[in-house]
């Protein structure tokens, strides 16, 4: 048994017919309460006055009612009271009003009583009264505003069609006004269609710039930790290589050996060279296929000095200070601090070329404390722009050494970077405070 296809031209209007019946049909009257105006938006932000501001975010709700006002007052004006002026006023207004809280239900009473009212109505226009017509374009344009493009085609086509069908088919001799609403409308939707494109368009972008800053960030953050992460292989693998080497010579340095110490340094070695494969194993992964161990140690405290003169040649004065009792730390903290030190000139002489800039090296109880601080901008070249992710690259580098950082703006206009590495206390050297 085959299975007959349908033909594009079905399918077409199957989808027609459910995209009406979803946008004008399913809970077509549902509670639907129109929101204020936001408080920020470009427009209410603008006012002068706090209580303006705060009346003005009920502007639309306003301007709606001051409508449904206006029909009642058509209405009166053309019919000075009885059933045509209280049916062909009070329920197109009702129509108006309802489209604040119940915009698609509020459309279909305007287009249900839209032949009663003008049938009663003693006006010479059809198949809107006057009142009817401004009513009607009202909640037609209301609606669309609060729905989407195609219910607003849908209500068009509706309304066209009503129209020509009452037009055809009853004839009381009046002028028709189907003309008139279909173009007014038609104009109408068109603008507020292009308004919630263009709104719709906006969002998607606002949207989708927000996902790629937060892409950009997270992406920047795992660069960083690969990073981190090379570093820390190197120095550990050095550090387990040596302990694996000491531990394999240490029997041949000792003459006659008892053999309980020649299986504790055998069993060092091996736990030792375990070690080392898994860190490979594990930590190796984060290298790039192009990625080469440096053939010089990795940088530390006592290096500054080299960096800082590099930098006074890139012309940003520094001035260095170090206060406390210096001693030795671990290899790994003397890199970070090396590493944010590197930063954070770094981004002086980015952000703010023409400055002067101090360091602050405090030895202290428990860890290690860094300051470094520069200047306002000076002279007439422009700062270059940056994204924070020397910012992040070194609070990074803080957290995963379980240290504390704070990066923020001076009261002067320059920068300042804090950042503390706890460190277990060894045994310190002598007391020294030196400034270069």
């Amino acid at each position: 048994m085959t299975e007959k296809t349908r033909s594009p031209e079905y399918d077409l209007a199957q989808g027609a017919l459910s995209g009406l019946r979803q946008d004008l049909f399913h809970d077509a009257f549902a509670y639907r309460p129109l929101p204020p105006l936001r408080a920020d938006g470009p427009v209410v932000r603008r006012l002068p006055g706090e209580r303006i501001r705060r009346a003005a975010v009920w502007l639309p709700h306003a301007v709606v009612l001051f409508i449904a006002f206006l029909t009642v007052v058509i209405a009166y004006t053309d019919d000075e009271g009885g059933l045509s002026m209280l049916f062909g006023g009070f329920v197109p207004a009702g129509a108006v009003v309802m489209t604040l809280v119940r915009p698609v239900g509020a459309w279909w009473v305007s287009i249900v009583s839209a032949p009663f009212v003008a049938a009663i109505a003693s006006y010479g226009d059809w198949p809107w009264a006057p009142a009817g017509f401004l009513s009607h374009l009202t909640v037609v344009i209301v609606v669309a505003l609060r729905t989407r493009p195609r219910t607003a085609a849908w209500m068009w086509f509706i309304t066209a069609a009503y129209g020509v069908l009452a037009d055809t088919v009853v004839q009381r001799g009046y002028g028709s006004v189907v003309p008139g609403m279909l173009f007014t409308s038609a104009v109408g939707l068109l603008i507020v269609s292009m308004f919630l494109v263009r709104r719709e368009a906006k969002q998607e972008v606002a949207a989708q710039q927000t996902v790629t800053a937060t892409e950009r960030d997270r992406r920047t953050l795992l660069e960083e930790r690969t990073t981190i992460a090379r570093e820390l292989h190197d120095v550990v693998a050095h550090h387990m290589s040596v302990v694996a080497i000491q531990a394999e010579a240490a029997p041949y340095r000792v003459e006659n050996p008892p053999e309980e110490l020649e299986k504790a340094f055998a069993t060092i070695r091996e736990n030792a060279v375990a070690a080392l494969t898994e860190l490979r194993r594990i930590l190796g992964v984060v290298r790039a296929e192009d990625y080469e161990a440096p053939d010089a140690p990795q940088p530390v405290l006592a290096d500054l000095d080299n960096l800082l003169s590099n930098v006074r040649e890139a012309g940003l004065q520094t001035e260095k200070t170090i206060t406390g009792a210096v001693r030795a730390l671990p290899q790994g903290v003397e890199l970070s601090a090396y590493r944010i030190i590197q930063e954070a000139l770094s981004n002086a002489l980015r952000h703010a070329p023409g400055s002067t800039a101090k360091v602050e090296i405090s030895y202290v109880l428990g860890g290690l404390g860094l300051r470094i601080v520069n200047t306002a901008p000076r002279g007439l070249v422009k700062p270059s722009p940056g994204a924070g992710h020397g910012i992040t690259g070194m609070r990074e580098r803080v957290t995963m050494l379980n240290g504390e950082m704070t990066a923020a703006a001076t009261e002067e206009g320059g920068y300042e970077v804090t950042a503390f590495i706890p460190v277990a206390m060894t045994e310190p050297a002598a007391a020294t405070e030196e400034t270069s």
